[in-house]
């Protein structure tokens, strides 16, 4: 596809912008946090989160008080913290700390939706995957690749346009893409990589 070689040209080596070390457990709480949140924020507030709370079980065991003190900035900071408490004590209590890595059994936790389930999927296991999130969808209706910004739709969108390999990486492409270049407000159309496919 067109669109997937222009933006692996722009973006040769997409990362994840969360600060998760390696531990899919961190992932999985940092990802909650960053709904409605900018990844930047999370990174900071999760260094002092996993400070005073480093494992699991340390987390599953805290006063839902202090994590909601420390994951303030974050927003929504009551559901999150009873969110990532109680996701904690699943992941313990269910998979002896090993995160699972099938879509049914990521839902389960508290908190975690498709895109999320998603992101732990493709990130951590390499499974083939689309998290369409706002950028993502933002992206694939501007270019044409979806006709709605519906997040299922543009999910499965993806997932038939590109071979599974292609997935996790082109979804990596298309949030930074979206986050830099492609933004909502004001985006970067003089000199952007594909100006001439774009429907908007």
């Amino acid at each position: 596809m067109l669109v997937a070689q222009r933006l692996e040209r722009l973006i040769p080596e997409p990362a994840c912008a969360l600060d998760y070390r390696g531990s899919p457990w961190k992932l999985l709480v940092m990802a909650r946090l960053s709904a409605q949140c900018t990844d930047e924020r999370v990174n900071l507030v999760c260094r002092q989160l996993f400070a005073r709370f480093p494992t699991p079980h340390d987390l599953a065991s805290a006063p839902l008080e202090e994590i909601e003190e420390i994951i303030k900035p974050c927003g929504l900071f009551r559901t999150k913290a009873t969110n990532i408490r109680d996701a904690s004590r699943m992941l313990i209590a269910e998979y002896g700390g090993v995160l699972p890595n099938d879509m049914d059994s990521l839902l389960a936790f508290p908190g975690i939706g498709r895109k999320t389930a998603n992101v732990l999927l493709g990130e951590i296991y390499d499974v083939p995957s689309i998290a369409a999130d706002t950028h993502c969808i933002r992206v694939s209706v501007r270019l044409g690749l979806c006709s709605k910004a519906n997040p299922l739709l543009v999910e499965q969108t993806l997932k038939q346009l590109l071979p599974k390999d292609m997935q996790f990486p082109f979804n990596h492409r298309m949030v930074l893409f979206g986050r830099h270049y492609c933004t909502a407000r004001n985006p970067k159309c003089e000199g952007c990589v594909v100006a001439d496919l774009c429907k908007k």
